[in-house]
């Protein structure tokens, strides 16, 4: 095993804030945060096993009242808010014309790459959001962390200036499977419209998201009281944020097998339990397998680079993901459909909703042999 440290895992710990690990944090907004000297707020790091160097993550706290020091970086960075809310600038090069544009909690957006931004809390209170970046990525390519703060270069494609570029548009288009949708601001992700995705399982409503003409993107994802979805797999470097309701994912290595607890190998099978505020990323090639166990609706956002429903294919996403995370593993896909499943994974279910007093709504199904 390495143990030697990558750029981006140096340049963090010398940001002398923590990192938070493991497989899944419960709720980021409760971490240890401590001042952060370059961004002026309070700040903690991320660092899942699933993020395995394509993706970073940090939560980061803005005094009540008080601004976040300007910052312009060479990585792309997508911002969802978790308290509070307020207003962000961003402008580009020395010369540029400033556009400010509002938030408030559930709030989405990306920062268009290299250009300058400012955070304001509008309250007294403090607000909090996370980002995900692209900044392992960069930091290990050019291994020059003052170039990656410091280059002057305008991405004009990316950002021209127009003053309605933050604003919400509606512009939605099936691709690749899904219908993704391009907009630049989301104003509460807990709340937007999401379209019928039954491939992934039964009731589930997937919509992925296009923003400021990044490789970085995603997806909202939203399914029924007493559901679950199907178990999948793909590239590393995927992160969830829960947004509404709790339950619990499923993980576990593809060599445990399509049924791991039949094959004697439960012991492989990791579990994360989430609720409101919980985020967690499973590692490159491991299925992972979404179970609602409360009483409303499960909401969860989905930060990952963009593969066929995107507008900018990521090519080691694209790779791995051959036919897709909608596509049956039986048809060259990464998918486990519902009847190939391991029988213990719905009887495990039905357990744990009847704890708290949740109807199943899991059609029956026959379980298949010819594995």
């Amino acid at each position: 095993m390495v143990n030697r440290e990558t750029s981006y895992e140096k340049w963090m710990r010398e940001e002398n804030i923590p990192v938070a690990e493991g497989y899944g944090i419960e709720d980021v907004t409760t971490l240890p945060r401590k001042p952060w000297a370059r961004t002026g707020g309070k700040g903690a790091y991320i660092q899942l096993k699933g993020m395995e160097g394509f993706t970073g993550m940090y939560v980061c706290e803005i005094p009540g009242g008080g601004a976040l020091h300007i910052e312009r970086h060479l990585y792309e960075k997508v911002i969802c808010i978790l308290r509070g809310f307020g207003a962000t600038e961003v402008w580009s090069g020395n010369n540029g014309k400033k556009i400010q544009f509002e938030w408030q909690q559930g709030s989405l957006f990306a920062v268009p790459l290299n250009c300058t931004h400012r955070m304001i809390n509008g309250s007294r209170e403090p607000a909090i959001f996370l980002a995900v970046t692209s900044a392992p990525l960069m930091i290990d390519l050019l291994h020059d962390v003052p170039f990656v703060f410091g280059c002057d270069y305008r991405f004009d494609e990316r950002f021209d200036g127009r003053a309605d570029y933050f604003v919400p548009t509606s512009d939605r288009k099936f691709q690749g499977g899904f219908f993704n949708w391009e907009s630049n601001f989301i104003a509460d992700a807990r709340g937007a419209l999401v379209d019928p995705s039954e491939a992934k399982g039964y009731g589930v409503r997937i919509t992925s998201f296009d923003m400021g003409g990044s490789t970085l993107v995603g997806h909202l994802a939203e399914w029924p009281v007493g559901r679950y979805h199907k178990a999948h797999y793909h590239t590393g470097g995927a992160i969830l944020l829960i947004l509404r309701s709790e339950g619990y994912t499923l993980m576990w290595p593809q060599e445990a097998g399509i049924r791991p607890y039949q094959s004697g190998n439960g012991d492989q099978v990791v579990k994360v339990n989430w609720r409101e505020g919980s985020v967690l990323s499973p590692p490159t090639g491991w299925f992972h397998q979404h179970f609602n166990t409360g009483k409303e609706k499960a909401r969860q956002l989905a930060f990952r680079y963009s593969s066929q429903s995107g507008k900018y294919l990521f090519g080691v996403w694209k790779a791995i993901n051959k036919e897709g995370v909608r596509t049956s593993i039986r048809e060259g896909g990464t998918l486990i459909e519902y009847e190939d499943e391991d029988p213990q994974i719905r009887s495990d279910f039905e357990a744990a909703i009847a704890q708290v007093g949740v109807p199943m709504e899991m059609p029956v199904f026959t379980y298949l042999n010819d594995l």
